[in-house]
């Protein structure tokens, strides 16, 4: 005869859930939470953050593996590439 099964064992054959991942963002303009928006076509090629509040928006390649956050990472990016060349300029 077989030994029962405790609780603890059948939860822990459970796999454990992924972290989902943010779908909207901060501004790195107008600083307005949860305002900024990603559009993927992989289909067109195209790839956008937009806010909606002041509506700056960047445009990018996606490939097969880009998710929302790393558009919106790209912006954050590109926006600090940005600032530091206009801060080697001033000197």
């Amino acid at each position: 005869m077989g030994k029962r099964k405790s609780r603890s064992s059948k939860l822990a054959a459970q796999p454990k859930k992924a972290p989902k991942l943010e779908k909207v963002f901060t501004c790195p303009f107008c600083n307005h939470p949860e305002s900024v928006k990603c559009l993927i076509d992989l289909k067109l090629g195209y790839a956008e953050a937009s806010c909606l509040i002041c509506e700056e928006s960047y445009c990018t390649v996606p490939h097969n593996l880009t998710a929302p956050t790393d558009i919106y990472h790209e912006w954050i990016d590109e926006c600090e590439r940005a600032n530091d060349d206009a801060r080697r300029s001033r000197r």
